[in-house]
C-alpha cells in the first residue's frame, strides 16, 4: 500500500514554472487581441461611428471579467450536469480556489487556467459587435453582451471544451475555438442582424473605412496575439503540441491572405489592404480550430481554401440582403465552419492526437464527427441570439434613432467625436487678398 502511494504521489502533477510563466503570456497575448479588434472594426466603420465601434469591444473587457469571476468559469468548466452545463460551488467567485491549486492533469494553476479562458470569453461576443456598426444603442448592446454570454457563450463553452460536454464527449476537434469562439460569433451575428434590419443607405450610399491605416494595425495586432490564443491553448509545450500549432498559425496565415489577394485581383482586379487584413484574420481563424491536428502543409491547405471561401462569401450580404456591416459571418463564420470541416479531411494523425482525416486514410468518421459540433452550435448560436435580440428590441429597443444613425452614432451614444479638426491649421493667418477683391468674391458667393 505504501508503495502504491509513494508511486501516485510521484505521477501527480507538480506546478511547472516555465508553462506557468508560459501561460500568462498567452493570456496577455489574448487580451491584447480585443484592443486589436477593436481597431482592426474601428478603422472599417464612418468617422460618425468610430468611437462606438470602439467601445463595443472595450466594454467587454470590463462585463465579461465580472461575469467570468461571478459565474462563468463554473458554467463552463465546472462539474458537468446533462452535458450541457458545468457548475462547481467552488468556482463561484473563485472563493473556493486556492493561488497553489492545480488545474487537473496540468502543470499549471487554476487560477492561470480561468484568466486564460477569461479572455476568450472577452473577444467572443466582442466579434459580433462588427456585424451591428452604426445602428445599436450602447446600453442595448452592454445588455445584449451580459445575456449573450451568460446564455450562450458559457454553455457552449462547456459543450465543446468542458468535461462531459457533449461534442467534447463526442470527439469534436476543436484546439482554440472554431466552433466555440468564430462560428458562434458568426451565428449570433446573423441572427441578430435578421432582427434589427438593415443600415440606413444600405446598398446605396458609400460605406467605406474611414482609415485603412487602423484597419492594418488592428490586423496585425490580432494576428500577435492569436500566437497565444492557439499556442496556449495547449496548456503548456512539453510535448510539441503547442510549437506545432504555434507554426501552424503563421503558415495558414499567410496562406490565406494570399489567396485572398488572388482572389479579388482575379474578381475585382486590384490587391488591396482591406483584403489582405481580411485575408490575414480568415487564415487565423480558420487554423484555430484545426492547426493541433494537421501538418504544415495541411496548414497551407487549410488556410488557402479559408481565404477563397471567405472572400467569396462577404459577397454573399448583398445577394442575400442582410447587413453584416463588417463581414462577421462572412470571415468569422465561414472559416470557423472551414477550420473546422478540414479537420475530416486534413488531421494527420501525428499532431494533438491520433485522429486521421480523409486523405491520411481515416475515412469519412472525424469529418461526420466535425459536422455535428459545427451545425449543433451553429444552429443554438443563431437561434438563442435571434431570440434575445428580438425581446430586447421589443423592449428597451436596440436601435438608435434614424436621425441619429445619420448624424453620427458618436455623438448621440457617447457625446463625442473620434477626431477634433477644431484647432487645425494653427493660428491666424494674414490675408494678402486686396479688401476690394474679398468683398467681390463674397458677393459672387452669395
Amino acid at each position: 500500500m505504501a508503495s502504491a502511494a509513494i508511486t501516485l504521489a510521484a505521477e501527480a502533477p507538480k506546478l511547472s514554472s516555465a508553462n506557468t510563466g508560459f501561460m500568462l503570456i498567452a493570456s496577455a497575448l489574448v487580451l491584447i487581441m480585443t484592443p486589436g479588434l477593436a481597431f482592426f472594426y474601428g478603422g472599417m466603420v464612418r468617422v460618425k461611428s468610430t468611437l462606438n465601434m470602439l467601445m463595443m469591444s472595450f466594454i467587454s473587457m470590463g462585463v465579461v471579467t465580472i461575469l467570468w469571476v461571478l459565474y462563468g468559469f463554473s458554467m463552463s468548466f465546472g462539474t458537468d450536469h446533462g452535458s450541457v452545463i458545468g457548475w462547481t460551488g467552488d468556482f463561484v467567485g473563485w472563493a473556493g480556489i486556492d493561488k497553489m491549486d492545480l488545474w487537473p492533469g496540468y502543470t499549471i494553476p487554476t487560477f492561470v487556467f480561468a484568466v486564460f479562458q477569461m479572455m476568450f470569453a472577452i473577444i467572443t461576443p466582442a466579434l459580433i459587435s462588427g456585424a451591428l456598426a452604426d445602428r445599436v444603442k450602447f446600453s442595448a448592446w452592454t445588455l445584449f453582451l451580459i445575456l449573450w454570454a451568460t446564455i450562450v457563450y458559457f454553455p457552449v463553452a462547456h459543450w465543446v471544451w468542458g468535461t462531459g460536454g457533449w461534442a467534447f464527449e463526442l470527439g469534436v476537434i476543436d484546439f482554440a475555438g472554431g466552433t466555440a469562439v468564430h462560428i458562434n460569433a458568426g451565428a449570433a451575428a446573423l441572427g441578430v442582424i435578421l432582427v434589427i434590419g438593415k443600415r440606413v443607405g444600405f446598398k446605396k450610399d458609400p460605406m467605406r473605412p474611414h482609415s485603412l491605416p487602423l484597419v492594418m494595425l488592428g490586423a496585425g495586432l490580432l494576428w500577435f496575439g492569436w500566437f497565444g490564443f492557439n499556442a496556449g491553448s495547449w496548456l503548456g509545450n512539453d510535448d510539441g503540441v503547442g510549437p506545432l500549432m504555434f507554426v501552424n498559425t503563421q503558415i495558414a496565415t499567410g496562406a490565406a491572405m494570399l489567396a485572398w489577394l488572388a482572389y479579388e485581383k482575379i474578381r475585382h482586379g486590384a490587391f488591396t489592404t482591406l483584403g489582405a487584413a481580411s485575408g490575414a484574420v480568415a487564415g487565423l481563424v480558420a487554423i484555430t480550430p484545426s492547426g493541433g491536428a494537421v501538418s504544415p502543409l495541411g496548414a497551407i491547405a487549410v488556410g488557402a481554401i479559408a481565404g477563397v471561401l471567405c472572400a467569396a462569401a462577404v459577397g454573399l450580404k448583398f445577394k442575400f440582403g442582410y447587413d453584416d456591416s463588417l463581414d462577421v459571418v462572412g470571415v468569422h463564420m465561414v472559416g470557423g465552419i472551414a477550420g473546422s470541416l478540414l479537420i475530416g479531411l486534413f488531421a494527420s494523425g501525428k499532431g494533438q492526437s491520433d485522429v486521421k482525416g480523409l486523405f491520411y486514410g481515416g475515412g469519412m468518421h472525424q469529418f461526420w464527427i466535425q459536422c455535428a459540433g459545427v451545425f449543433g452550435v451553429l444552429a443554438y448560436s443563431l437561434i438563442a441570439s435571434a431570440i434575445l435580440a428580438f425581446l430586447l428590441d421589443k423592449t428597451i429597443g436596440m436601435r438608435v434613432s434614424e436621425d441619429e444613425e445619420v448624424s453620427g452614432i458618436d455623438q448621440a451614444e457617447h457625446a463625442e467625436t473620434a477626431y477634433d479638426f477644431s484647432g487645425a491649421g494653427g493660428g491666424a493667418v494674414k490675408s494678402t487678398v486686396p479688401a476690394g477683391v474679398g468683398a467681390a468674391s463674397k458677393k459672387v458667393d452669395a
